[in-house]
């Protein structure tokens, strides 16, 4: 066993001595591959609901709410899902916005949120850390399907079609300014300026 064992490590220290070239391209191809796909198969699974809610703390807080919402459930059946709002769809802001929420996952990991309470005390900050984030790519996730040139201003009440027309348009707010409680129970914001 021993020996087997000195072989299998000779040729893994050295192994164009003993692989063809051709046969260490190949396997570094398929590799490649395999690593490529397992890493996007787990991407895609971290965007799942299944995912999002399968702690309860987000299953019981943020989630519960979002039931109550018109993004849940609404006469057209199309039904936004945790990673639609927060998490880019195109590839180099969703690993940007990944590596930022493994951050997150300390939260969970030391139970900063771990119960009611807790996700209360911290729901301001953690709401205008999602605000911020919106803010500052001009709510992206919002825009992966609400798309201003779509909109049918006849169909909007007076006040959205001042808001969407003016403020919108020019650039000078976007979504988040005016739908923070969208989705989400707003946290208190007495003292808040």
């Amino acid at each position: 066993m021993i020996r087997f064992v000195k072989r299998f490590w000779n040729v893994l220290r050295r192994p164009s001595v003993h692989l063809s070239f051709g046969f260490l391209t190949i396997g570094a191809f398929i590799a490649g591959i395999i690593f490529w796909g397992g890493f996007n198969t787990a991407m895609e699974f971290t965007n799942t609901e299944q995912f999002c809610t399968g702690c309860h703390e987000m299953r019981t807080n943020v989630y519960a709410e979002l039931q109550g919402t018109i993004h849940f459930t609404n006469r057209s059946g199309v039904r936004a899902k945790c990673s639609d709002c927060h998490v880019p769809h195109n590839w180099t802001d969703k690993m940007a916005r990944k590596m930022q929420a493994s951050k997150e996952v300390w939260g969970k990991i030391f139970g900063t949120i771990d119960t009611r309470e807790k996700f209360e005390a911290h729901r301001l900050q953690l709401a205008t850390n999602e605000w911020k984030r919106l803010k500052s790519n001009n709510s992206l996730e919002c825009r992966n399907c609400h798309q201003f040139n779509s909109m049918d201003f006849t169909k909007q009440s007076k006040r959205a079609v001042d808001a969407h027309s003016t403020s919108l348009a020019s650039g000078e707010k976007t979504c988040i300014d005016c739908h923070k409680g969208i989705a989400h129970t707003l946290p208190d914001m007495s003292g808040v300026k």
